[in-house]
C-alpha cells in the first residue's frame, strides 16, 4: 500500500552547522510518499509520482519533518521528572535511586515504560536511546513497549557495583552476564538495539568497567552509552576514585569504553585533551540542555564543539531534564547558546533533534531525515498551534521565521500527527 502525505516538507542534505540554512530543503507544497514502511519519495507535490489506489492524507500547511530522535533518556525516571532542588549526586540519592529500586517489579516497569512511550510519541519523538535500571525486567519492559508500537528504540541495563544502594548494585560478573543475555535476546530484534550501559565511572569499579569493555569488544556493532563531565563535583569525585587516570575520559578509555560507537551524555566540562581524543575517535556527545540548567550542571559549548568537528546530538535527559518535549529541548539549546555567545539558527536546532541525534546513534542511514529509503518515522507540526504562536507565525517571511515560534513556545499541542514505521499514530 502506498500512502502519500501532502504538506510543507523539511529535509536536510548537509549539516547546517557547516553550510547554514542552505543545508535544508523546504517545499511549501510538498509531498512524502510512503511504501512498505519507508520513504519512497520526497519533493514538490506537483511533481510527485502517482500510484493507482494510493491513500492520500493532506495536512494543508502543516510541516512534515522527520520524527524527533532523543539521544539520551532515563525512562525509569518518568515518574520523578520535575522533582525539586537537587544537584547531580543528591538528585541520584534522593530521587533516582529510590525510584529505580522499584523496577525489579516487572509489572511496575511495564506500567512506566508504556506511559513513557505514550508521552514521547505525543511529543513527536519516534526514537530514543534510554538507560534502564540494573534489573533485566526494566530492559524487557522498555523493549516490549517499543516493539508493540513498532518503534526504533535503543536501551541497555544500567550497571552499578559501588556508590549506590545495595538494592541497586550488581557485580562485575553479573553486569557482564546480564548485559550479554539481554543483548542476545533483544539486539537486532525488529527495530530494537541493545546498548552497553555503565551508568558512569563513580558507580562502577574498574573491574566492572573492564568487564563491560570486554563485552563491547565482543559485540562492536553495539553502542556503548554513559555519562561524562556533567558537574564539577562529579569530575572531582572521578579524580579521587581513579587516581591513575589523566582525566574523566581516561577512566573509560583505560577499560575499553572509548570508541566511535560510544555515546557520552552531557560532556559540559571537557579538558582540551578529552575534546581532542573524542574528536579523533569520532565518539558521540549528547547535549541535554533542560537537564543541564535544571540541576545546575553548566553550559554546553555547542558552537565551539561543532566548529571543532565533534559529533553532537540532542536529548531531553528525562527525568533530570524537565520536559518530555524535544521542542522544549530545542528551545533550551537556543537559550544556552545565547548564554555562551552563539544564537543557534532554527535549521541547526531541528537538525540536532533529528539528523544530529540520528548520526550520534549511528542511525542516519535509517532515521532522522525526510529522504528516500529512510524509515517512515515522521512528526507533523502545526506551526499555528496556539494563539500566541499563530500570531507570530503569521508575520513570517520564510520557513525559519515560521518554525522558530513553535520551537520556542511549542508543546505537544504543536504535534498534529505522528507516523512510526509508515503507520499513523493517532494523537
Amino acid at each position: 500500500m502506498t500512502h502519500t502525505l501532502l504538506g510543507q516538507t523539511l529535509s536536510f542534505h548537509a549539516d547546517p552547522f557547516i553550510e547554514g540554512s542552505a543545508a535544508a530543503t523546504h517545499h511549501s507544497h510538498g509531498a512524502v510518499v510512503i511504501k512498505d514502511g519507508h520513504i519512497g519519495w520526497v519533493g514538490p507535490a506537483e511533481a510527485r509520482p502517482k500510484t493507482p489506489g494510493e491513500q492520500i492524507t493532506d495536512y494543508g500547511d502543516k510541516l512534515i519533518t522527520a520524527g524527533f530522535v532523543d539521544a539520551h533518556v532515563h525512562y525509569p525516571q518518568t515518574a520523578i521528572i520535575a522533582s525539586w532542588g537537587k544537584r547531580l549526586i543528591d538528585w541520584l540519592n534522593s530521587y533516582t535511586f529510590p525510584e529505580e529500586a522499584r523496577f525489579g517489579d516487572a509489572g511496575y516497569a511495564a506500567q512506566v515504560a508504556e506511559r513513557y512511550m505514550d508521552l514521547a510519541l505525543a511529543h513527536g519523538t519516534t526514537t530514543m536511546c534510554s538507560y534502564a535500571t540494573i534489573h533485566p525486567e526494566s530492559v524487557d519492559a522498555f523493549f516490549m513497549a517499543a516493539q508493540t508500537r513498532g518503534m526504533r528504540a535503543l536501551a541497555g541495563k544500567t550497571c552499578m557495583d559501588r556508590n549506590a544502594p545495595d538494592t541497586l548494585r550488581d557485580t562485575a560478573q553479573s553486569a557482564y552476564d546480564d548485559s550479554k543475555a539481554l543483548l542476545e535476546k533483544w539486539h537486532g530484534q525488529g527495530r530494537l538495539e541493545y546498548v552497553i550501559t555503565p551508568r558512569f565511572s563513580p558507580t562502577s569499579t574498574p573491574d566492572q568497567l573492564a568487564a563491560l569493555g570486554a563485552l563491547w569488544a565482543e559485540h562492536p556493532d553495539c553502542l556503548m552509552q554513559t555519562h561524562l563531565s556533567e558537574q564539577v563535583e562529579e569530575i572531582a569525585w572521578v579524580r579521587d576514585l581513579f587516581p591513575a587516570a589523566c582525566d574523566y575520559l581516561d577512566s573509560y578509555e583505560a577499560h575499553g569504553l572509548l570508541g566511535p560507537r560510544a555515546v557520552y551524555g552531557h560532556a559540559i566540562h571537557l579538558e582540551p585533551r578529552e575534546r581532542d581524543r573524542l574528536r579523533e575517535i569520532g565518539a558521540g556527545l549528547v547535549h541535554c540542555p533542560t537537564s543541564n540548567t535544571f540541576i545546575g550542571s553548566g553550559l554546553f559549548q555547542m558552537a565551539a564543539l561543532k566548529a571543532a568537528g565533534q559529533r553532537v546530538g540532542l536529548a531531553t535527559d528525562t527525568g533530570g531534564g524537565s520536559s518530555f518535549s524535544m521542542l522544549r529541548t530545542m528551545a533550551a539549546a537556543y537559550e544556552v547558546g545565547q548564554l555562551t555567545g552563539t544564537a543557534l539558527h532554527p535549521a541547526q536546532l531541528i537538525w540536532l533533534a533529528t539528523c544530529g541525534s540520528a548520526e550520534g546513534l549511528h542511525l542516519s542511514d535509517k532515521i532522522g531525515n525526510l529522504a528516500k529509503g529512510r524509515e517512515a518515522d515522521l512528526a507533523i507540526l502545526d506551526l499555528s498551534s496556539t494563539p500566541a504562536i499563530a500570531q507570530r507565525a503569521a508575520r513570517a517571511e520564510d520557513i525559519w521565521q515560521a518554525l522558530f515560534p513553535t520551537i520556542m513556545m511549542g508543546d505537544d499541542r504543536a504535534v498534529a500527527d505522528v507516523w512510526v514505521g509508515g503507520r499513523r499514530v493517532q494523537n
